[in-house]
């Protein structure tokens, strides 16, 4: 079977619509014609054997070749007299030289030097001579008992499909724009540089979804691509965009927490989850409130270097750990920024390679690109004193970023944070429909006993990643740090002579920046601003991102307290399949 892609570009010949596709199958009558000889053919052999026969002599040949060719000029020989074993060898050489070459090298070097353009393409189909017939089929002809051509209407193509839908979405693309889409799926115009030549971020949107839905055959339909600022996640938030992802966004509480009420946004798609820590608020509030404190704020980063000993790696760990030389360290650190200060670096040695973890301030960012722009100034002037130190990468994973690690539960990174609430006793019965002594007991069991036996790594909570992710998807953050962020110890312990509940969350890294990467899009702004911690704080630069991690603790606090309190009062499964139940008919949803 002859599969031919054709161009939807060709300069040859416009092309109407979308990318033509054809499979053509040479009719069978005519078939033993034009049959060519192979390579394979040249022993009555199985391929595997004819390959192992002649790479065995070409191999052999050339040996024996070269061991008489350096006797003879050993011996002052002239090489081009040759006995008759040589003579045997020469042929023998010839012969395995033409195989191989027929076998494996006329394919590539034609793949290679002969590789048809686009044009080439487009005009070969006049140029056949041999009788072509549609391929109907639905199946390879190895799956079907009848191999021949079946008379039956040729299909549409998938393509095609993909092009209605377009139309029924949006209007039509004009002739100008149809044109880029067809140099795009023809690769003539790299799908990344459409922004670029273009100007236009919505447009250039518009021309790639076109484009991946002709060269994939499959439908966007249901992907949004109206309504949405592209200009603005353009070079910072997503790169070749074809729509965006709609997460409904609920909202929790209101929420008391240090004397102030919030009402928490929560972008999630899981059943449940909102009412869930909206029942949590209202325990809270009902008793009083939560109060939050911050432990520690600073963001990190820890690149590798290498030595040529383990005893010069120790050497720069003494310097940099030296009290004397924290001054020259840190000016050099803070020049990157008005906002970033660096607080601490804490060394680790592996052998011959030094892990320096920086630890600085942020302000209201996150602060990645900050924390590494300042170790990239602190690397420069260490080279000049230390002219063996190898930088082999600007994170050495001692940071360490999305990804679970001690270092992160035990040292903090982000923001450090507690909350606590106390519960008084006919709350817990009348809103969370428990009591006081099976929550304590739960408590133990699940998420201390339970996540110590499981090997948890900051993970002694019953669902604290839930809420961070919910809250980051929402207000902007960097959805990836849910990992560290999430780790969490729930504390609950019987007070007041066990009437009611001491409950609280210690988060030692919590992640989010209230300027920067998608907290400044309309949507993420907008939860940021409902919080009100939108954008930097001008009068306490920094304080903005502090308030959302206590959010984000508080928010915490009410979840795990509402879903250790149905699993206590066995309300987990009936809650979940009255809320997190479809009722719509998957059956009849079937992918275009």
């Amino acid at each position: 079977m002859d599969v031919r892609r054709r161009s939807a570009g060709g300069a040859g010949r416009p092309v109407n619509g979308a990318v033509k596709m054809k499979v053509k199958m040479v009719d069978h009558h005519h078939h033993h014609q034009n049959d060519a000889a192979k390579a394979s053919d040249a022993l009555p052999l199985p391929l595997y054997l004819t390959n192992a026969v002649f790479f065995t002599l070409f191999f052999s040949v050339v040996y024996f070749l070269l061991t008489r060719w350096r006797e003879k000029i050993r011996t002052s020989t002239p090489l081009h007299m040759v006995n008759l074993s040589e003579i045997v060898a020469i042929l023998a050489f010839v012969a395995s030289f033409i195989y191989l070459l027929g076998f494996f090298g006329i394919d590539f070097v034609q793949s290679l030097i002969l590789r048809p353009s686009h044009d080439v393409w487009a005009g070969e189909d006049d140029e056949e001579d041999i009788i072509l017939t549609e391929d109907a089929r639905k199946m390879p002809c190895g799956q079907a008992l009848d191999c021949s051509v079946p008379k039956i209407a040729p299909l549409k193509p998938a393509l095609k499909v993909a092009q209605k839908v377009f139309d029924k979405e949006t209007a039509p693309p004009s002739e100008e724009d149809e044109e880029i889409i067809q140099a795009v799926v023809a690769g003539t115009i790299p799908s990344y540089s459409l922004e670029t030549k273009l100007g236009d971020c919505k447009r250039a949107a518009s021309i790639r979804r076109e484009a991946l839905q002709r060269v994939t055959g499959k439908s966007l339909e249901g992907l949004p691509l109206e309504g949405f600022d592209y200009e603005s996640i353009l070079g910072q938030c997503c790169e070749m965009p074809v729509g965006y992802v709609t997460i409904p966004v609920g909202i929790a509480g209101p929420l008391m927490l240090n004397g102030r009420e919030f009402s928490v946004p929560m972008a999630t798609t899981e059943g449940c989850l909102v009412a869930s820590t909206n029942r949590g608020c209202k325990a809270i509030n009902l008793s009083g409130g939560a109060s939050s404190v911050l432990l520690k704020d600073g963001m990190t980063r820890a690149p590798v270097v290498r030595f040529n000993s383990a005893k010069r790696a120790a050497e720069l760990k003494f310097f940099m750990e030296d009290p004397e030389n924290a001054d020259t360290i840190a000016t050099l650190f803070n020049k990157s920024s008005r906002f970033g200060r660096l607080q601490s670096v804490k060394c680790a040695v592996a052998g011959k390679n030094l892990y320096m973890r920086f630890c600085c301030s942020t302000g209201d960012a996150m602060g990645m690109n900050m924390v590494s722009k300042g170790v990239q100034n602190v690397l420069d002037f260490l080279q000049d004193d230390f002219p063996d130190m190898d930088v082999i990468g600007i994170s050495g994973n001692y940071c360490s970023d999305k990804k679970p690690a001690a270092v992160n539960w035990i040292e903090g990174r982000g923001k450090s944070v507690v909350c606590e609430a106390l519960i008084k006793g006919d709350i817990v019965t009348k809103v969370l429909k428990t009591n006081v002594a099976a929550l304590v007991e739960l408590n133990m069991l699940k998420n201390l006993t339970g996540s110590a036996i499981a090997g948890a790594l900051g993970g002694f909570n019953a669902h604290a990643s839930n809420i961070v992710s919910a809250v980051y998807l929402a207000t902007g953050q960097d959805p990836a740090q849910n990992i560290e962020s999430s780790h969490c110890i729930t504390m609950m312990e019987a007070i007041n002579d066990g009437k009611d509940l001491h409950v609280s969350v210690t988060m030692p890294s919590i992640e989010v920046g209230t300027v920067g990467g998608g907290t400044q899009l309309a949507s993420q702004s907008a939860c940021l601003n409902l919080l009100g911690v939108k954008g930097a704080n001008r009068e306490a630069p920094g304080a903005n991102a502090r308030q959302l991690a206590s959010v984000v603790a508080a928010s915490v606090l009410a979840a795990e307290l509402s879903l250790m309190s149905a699993i206590a009062a066995g309300q987990l499964v009936n809650s979940h399949m009255r809320y997190n139940r479809s009722s719509r008919d998957v059956s009849a949803m079937v992918s275009a």
